[in-house]
């Protein structure tokens, strides 16, 4: 039996500012005030997760002015946001984007950790992380090597970059992120490989609160209907997978869910913000066209929220 997928939508959050107007209210005024902001005090905001493939990003796309402001914008949406298929052999791209979000801040506001280059030929990519250092931190990280010396076996294209965050402020704490950018043409097989990736993760991780995130070519041409029922992890009751089968994350002409949550461990489950998991309409939000939209990527983001602390 296959397992329940639920569609998550965010949630909006609202602010307190003190004016100093209100400041010289009345005794009643100045009540409501303090209880607010004790509430306010109390209250931590949740941790929001994101997956955005920005097609060929490099130092053409940074660099150019309106292109990089829209990305920015999405960035900065995220405490912890995956970015795939980063074309930047050098980092020189990476280093504009995060001299970008951090501008003359002493103290920098957003740190990250990238894969190596990965890719069986000449086209290479990264997996980048990109987090907020108020929080999360990475504690740990490793790459996933599926290459077989022996029998040359080799089934991701690009091998997942495991990374291990520490956010205090969540109620989980603690959790494992697997990024994934398949091959199209071999999405089937990288996608029902994630299932190895998840052994091995929870055996080096200590922990199976595990989310998987990205472009995984999971629909469409590339993942027909026929094709589920021998992924391991669509098929297993020990996941959940957030980005239903009928959702767009295509920005373009074509209606595909290729962008994809899953995530396992019975502590993630309780944690994830409910209605949070969704894709992220940039176009719509900034109104673009959707010739400026496809100057920023042919796929919307994907993303998700765990509950504060």
């Amino acid at each position: 039996m296959l397992p329940t997928k639920s569609q998550f939508s965010l949630s909006s959050a609202t602010g307190i500012r003190k004016t100093h107007q209100e400041s010289r209210s009345t005794p009643s005024k100045m009540l409501r005030l303090v209880i607010a902001l004790m509430v306010a005090s109390c209250t931590v905001s949740a941790l929001k997760i994101g997956a955005f493939n920005i097609q060929a990003f490099g130092d053409s796309k940074i660099n150019n002015p309106e292109v990089c402001t829209i990305i920015m914008k999405i960035l900065q949406r995220y405490d912890i946001v995956l970015i795939q298929e980063v074309r930047d052999a050098d980092l020189s791209a990476v280093t504009t984007m995060m001299t970008e979000l951090n501008g003359d801040l002493s103290e920098p506001t957003y740190s990250y950790v990238v894969s190596d280059t990965l890719g069986r030929d000449t086209y290479k990519e990264r997996y980048l992380f990109v987090y907020r250092n108020d929080k999360a931190s990475v504690h740990d990280s490793y790459h996933y090597h599926d290459h077989n010396m022996y029998t040359g076996e080799d089934t991701f294209s690009r091998e997942p970059f495991v990374v291990t965050f520490h956010a205090p402020g969540t109620v989980i704490k603690d959790f494992v992120l697997v990024p994934l950018h398949s091959a199209p043409k071999a999405a089937v097989q990288e996608i029902d490989a994630l299932y190895d990736v998840y052994v091995d993760a929870c055996e080096k991780c200590q922990s199976d609160n595990i989310i998987f995130l990205g472009d995984f070519n999971a629909d469409c041409s590339y993942v027909t209907t026929s094709d589920w029922d021998s992924i391991r992890m669509y098929s297993s009751g020990d996941f959940t997978w957030l980005i239903a089968d009928d959702i767009d994350t295509t920005v373009g002409k074509s209606n595909c869910a290729y962008d994809r949550i899953v995530i396992s461990g019975a502590d993630l489950h309780s944690a994830i913000v409910p209605d949070s998991a969704k894709v992220f309409n940039f176009q719509a939000k900034y109104k673009l066209t959707q010739e400026q939209a496809l100057a920023v990527s042919d796929h919307y983001p994907v993303e998700l929220e765990l509950m504060s602390a």
